[in-house]
């Protein structure tokens, strides 16, 4: 690796982070800063900085450690430097944090995988559903540094190796939870469990959700899980995204073996368990609940998580509202608002939904449409010109 590398981290880093605190003083000593990060890298004298500790609640309630935006360049870094390589070894229906996958391509794989495994809906297939338990504070630290440093010495070029085990050390036994800077209230943690907590994970276990690192090497931890079922278990219709997988098969009887020889696999190599009240295991006409969808034969529907938070977020945009009027004349609550409704609009117009659609829109505030205006088939909102010309839509 070069600093030219280390350079390309950076802006891959900023894309989506420039407007933050941590990234605009970055900034103010760019070359300087960089080539400082870079020599602690050669000297081996890099450290990992604080995180800060904070509980997000939408989708659901998580834990998030966001490591400064100096460890973030390191960590695109890295990436930048394995991705090639694993993208080469994961198999092509493992979805997460892959370019050209995500959620919708899970979807429409998942919606093929029914149409395949029943002949176009005339035969008999069955459709497991399986969720791993505290995945990501499940980790091992121990399997995954050694599956990162089989990788790097097989197909990394020999001058890069060490730096790179190097870097992967560090981040991956850092324990950021020793740390950090807790952002919010310690009441913000009621309600999430232990099992999804870093705090209550052992010290050779768990990886922060929030760093780009954390989400690729979830990949490949679980790689050997997906090898195992393609090969072993011979099950060629499956797919995973982060740690939810779904497998259909037309004998509903192997597909309950496969249960005990899954939780068996895991645990003996993996150190992971299956949740033992996420196991869905139904005939493929009742259909499947993944990734915010609801897939069933011919239709696919918004899932339950989706459609609730999107009554949310206009409940929560009416009580604006309500409380004074006024704030829809103003031009950044404008594109705030714009940019909600228009990211749950963009999303669910892929599925089934215009009767949704429709219906989630109708419960907004009389007064919001004095400032804006639906277009399309209730697939966009635009603000209206003689107000003010945004460019939304």
């Amino acid at each position: 690796m070069e600093l030219q590398d280390l350079f390309a981290a950076y802006y891959s880093c900023r894309k989506n982070k420039r407007n933050t605190a941590n990234a605009i003083a970055f900034e103010m000593n760019l070359e300087t800063n960089l080539i400082a990060l870079w020599q602690e890298i050669q000297e081996r004298k890099y450290e990992i900085g604080k995180s800060i500790a904070f509980i997000v609640e939408r989708p659901v309630k998580r834990e998030i450690f966001a490591g400064n935006f100096r460890d973030r360049i390191v960590h695109h870094l890295v990436i930048n430097q394995l991705n090639p390589i694993l993208e080469k070894k994961f198999i092509y229906d493992s979805y997460s944090c892959r370019v050209d996958k995500g959620t919708l391509f899970g979807i429409r794989r998942v919606e093929k995988f029914m149409r395949q495994a029943t002949d176009n809906y005339t035969q008999d297939a069955y459709i497991l559903k399986l969720d791993i338990a505290g995945f990501f504070m499940n980790i091992n630290k121990n399997i995954l540094f050694s599956s990162v440093s089989e990788i790097i010495c097989q197909d990394v070029i020999e001058q890069d190796q060490d730096l790179l085990l190097y870097l992967c050390e560090k981040i991956i036994f850092n324990n950021p939870k020793a740390n950090c800077i807790i952002k919010g209230k310690g009441e913000d943690w009621l309600g999430l469990p232990k099992s999804k907590s870093l705090f209550f994970s052992d010290f050779d276990t768990g990886l922060p959700i929030g760093n780009l690192t954390s989400q690729v090497f979830a990949n490949l931890y679980l790689h050997t899980l997906d090898t195992f079922i393609k090969k072993s278990l011979k099950i060629w219709y499956y797919g995973r995204y982060v740690d939810d997988f779904i497998l259909i098969h037309h004998d509903c009887e192997y597909l309950k073996w496969a249960i005990s020889a899954i939780r068996s696999f895991l645990s003996e190599h993996l150190k992971l368990s299956l949740h033992p009240r996420k196991i869905y295991l139904q005939y493929f006409s009742k259909g499947v609940s993944f990734l915010g969808a609801l897939i069933k034969p011919y239709r696919i529907y918004v899932g339950k998580r989706i459609k609730t938070n999107f009554y949310r977020a206009i409940g929560a945009i009416n009580r604006m509202i309500t409380e004074d009027a006024r704030i829809l004349q103003n031009r950044v609550k404008q594109k705030q608002i714009l940019s909600t409704l228009n990211s749950y609009l963009g999303l669910i117009q892929h599925f089934d939904a215009l009767t949704l659609r429709k219906k989630l829109l109708l419960t907004i505030n009389s007064l919001f449409w004095n400032y804006f205006y639906i277009s399309g088939k209730y697939q966009v909102i635009v603000a209206r010109t003689r107000n003010f010309r945004l460019g939304f839509g």
